[in-house]
C-alpha cells in the first residue's frame, strides 16, 4: 500500500499503548477499493479523559507536533465533532484524531472493525459500510466528487462483502438518500 510505512508512524504507537482505534477516510477507501494519493490519515479513537497523557507519550514532541494536552481533553470532551491531529515532523505527514464520544456512528464503526494486513503487521480499519456512509456525507458537506469515486471504487471491489440491506437502511436513517442515488447511477 502506498505510504503505509506513513499510516504506520501513527497506529503503531496507539496499538503498542492499548488505545482503541479504526482506521477511516481515504485510507480505509484504499484498503477496500483503489489506491490513490493521500497526505493523511484518518483515526477514529476511543479515548477518555484519563488515557489522554498515554496518547501525549505514543507521540513525542522532538518526533510530532501535537496540540497541548488541555485542547485534546477539550476535544475528547465533546459530545460530537470532537477533533485534534498530529503531524510528523520529518515527513510532514499527518493524522486526524476524531474521538468516539456521542456519535453513534463512531460507536458502530468500532464495534464492527477488522483487523487488516498492511505491510508487516495488521491495523483495525473502519468497517466498509462505516466508511461508505461518512464519505456519503462528507460528498453531501463539500460536493467533493473524490468521495463518490472513493464509494464506487469500494464496491466495484468489495462486491458482496458489503451487506447492502443494512448499508441502505443507515442511508435513510441518516437522510443520505440522495447523495447514495448518484453513487447507484455511477455503478449502471
Amino acid at each position: 500500500m502506498q505510504n503505509a510505512n506513513l499510516f504506520l508512524l501513527f497506529t503503531r504507537p496507539l496499538e503498542a499503548a492499548g488505545i482503541e482505534y479504526m482506521v477511516t477516510g481515504s485510507v480505509a477507501a484504499m484498503l477496500y477499493g483503489e489506491p490513490r494519493l493521500t497526505h493523511d490519515i484518518d483515526l477514529v479513537i476511543e479515548l477518555p479523559r484519563e488515557r489522554v497523557p498515554d496518547l501525549v507519550r505514543c507521540f513525542p514532541e522532538e518526533a510530532f507536533y501535537l496540540p497541548p494536552q488541555e485542547v485534546i481533553i477539550e476535544e475528547v470532551g465533546r459530545a460530537e465533532r470532537g477533533h485534534f491531529n498530529a503531524i510528523h515532523h520529518e515527513s510532514g505527514f499527518k493524522a486526524d484524531f476524531y474521538p468516539v464520544a456521542g456519535d453513534l456512528l463512531h460507536r458502530w464503526g468500532m464495534e464492527h472493525r477488522e483487523r487488516v494486513p498492511v505491510e508487516d503487521t495488521e491495523i483495525w480499519a473502519a468497517p466498509a459500510g462505516y466508511v461508505i456512509l461518512r464519505k456519503l456525507e462528507y460528498y453531501r458537506e463539500g460536493k467533493a466528487e473524490k468521495h463518490l469515486g472513493d464509494i464506487a471504487a469500494m464496491l466495484a471491489v468489495t462486491g458482496d462483502e458489503v451487506d447492502r440491506e443494512d448499508l441502505e437502511r443507515r442511508v435513510e436513517v441518516l437522510g443520505l438518500g440522495r447523495e447514495w442515488r448518484l453513487v447507484c447511477e455511477r455503478e449502471k
